[in-house]
């Protein structure tokens, strides 16, 4: 027996299987280790290729998922063939067509993982047959997994764009939101409108905890940017909070869920390794509001607290690179 090959492919199935119920079952665990590596290298190359190109890097979720589907497919195939490799007689050729090639293997294991079986080749009684017997399990195991993952990852990538669609349609930057919630006498109107939201983006934080992917999904469309959205929420909650006075404010009750949601959504950039940008967005302009003659703070007032939302701004705008957009004040063009 070849106790090298039986070693690598056990081996080569341990780790597989591992990067798998990680990946697919453990929502706190973010992906795998395999996975988390193929797909930063398969983003990073689309960056490349496409020059963050919209239409290119739209590709980029699908692509991604399908080549994790296929590493993982290509892994456990291997395992296994090195597996039955182990010893020269472990397959039993029924049609006697002379010694049983590498190919055979490979061919064997295929339809072990993924069939019932042809019957031109065979186990070797005892050992052998026990391990095509598990083997046509795990292959059932991972068609199961693959399944579920993929409906998974595609069921939260359309609430993802729900969301993102939901914010855009009510306003194209922070500015137009806070000015729409105004009711003549407070930003009352808002307030359902942050709770649903609020709801919705924690949702979404859950989902991203679970499949990081989902970061990869990236929309052609700027209004279907979940990176765009969540820019234009959490800077509308920032003017609600610093620049309006309190006596206006909408329910505060609202705005902390809503912030929270936020702030929880931006720690699951780390899984997917975006980075602060090295510089801070441009502040909301809240001139806009002052020409609607709505009641704010003065600028002093609102710049300091500003200063204060540096590191989570900063967040804010490398989560908006990442995704190959243009901060909201920059690209409203293209809402209309």
């Amino acid at each position: 027996m070849n106790t090298i090959f039986l070693i690598i492919g056990t081996i080569i199935l341990i780790v597989t299987f591992i990067d798998i119920f990680w990946t697919a079952l453990w929502v706190d665990g973010a992906a795998g280790p395999l996975s988390k590596t193929l797909t930063t290298i398969c983003w990073k190359g689309l960056h490349i290729i496409s020059g963050e190109k919209s239409k290119l890097l739209s590709l980029s979720g699908p692509l991604i998922l399908t080549m994790t589907l296929l590493m993982w497919v290509l892994l456990i195939w291997t395992g296994w063939t090195l597996f039955f490799a182990a010893e020269e007689a472990s397959l039993i050729d029924t049609q006697n067509r002379g010694p049983i090639s590498w190919s055979d293997r490979i061919y064997f294991t295929g339809f072990t993982l993924f069939t019932l079986g042809i019957g031109d080749f065979i186990p070797k009684e005892g050992f052998w047959q026990i391990a095509t017997s598990i083997a046509t399990g795990s292959g059932m195991l991972f068609v199961t997994f693959g399944v579920s993952y993929v409906l998974s990852v595609v069921g939260a990538v359309t609430q993802k764009r729900s969301f993102a669609d939901s914010v855009t349609g009510q306003a194209e930057n922070a500015e137009t939101l806070v000015i729409q919630g105004w009711n003549g006498t407070d930003f009352h109107n808002i307030d359902l409108f942050l709770k649903e939201h609020a709801s919705q983006l924690t949702t979404l934080t859950q989902q991203h905890k679970a499949y990081p992917i989902l970061h990869y999904f990236h929309s052609e469309k700027d209004e279907q940017a979940s990176s765009v959205a969540v820019a234009i929420f959490d800077e509308a909650l920032t003017l609600y909070t610093f620049g309006v006075p309190k006596q206006y404010q909408p329910n505060k009750v609202w705005i902390k869920e809503a912030r929270s949601s936020v702030q929880s959504y931006l720690g699951t950039l780390h899984a997917a390794f975006i980075n602060p940008a090295d510089n801070v967005p441009p502040s909301p302009d809240i001139n806009m509001l002052r020409a609607e003659n709505l009641p704010t703070v003065t600028d002093e007032e609102f710049q300091s607290c500003l200063a204060q939302l540096k590191n989570r701004r900063k967040k804010l705008r490398g989560m908006v690179q990442a995704d190959a957009r243009s901060w909201p004040a920059e690209c409203a063009q293209f809402f209309k």
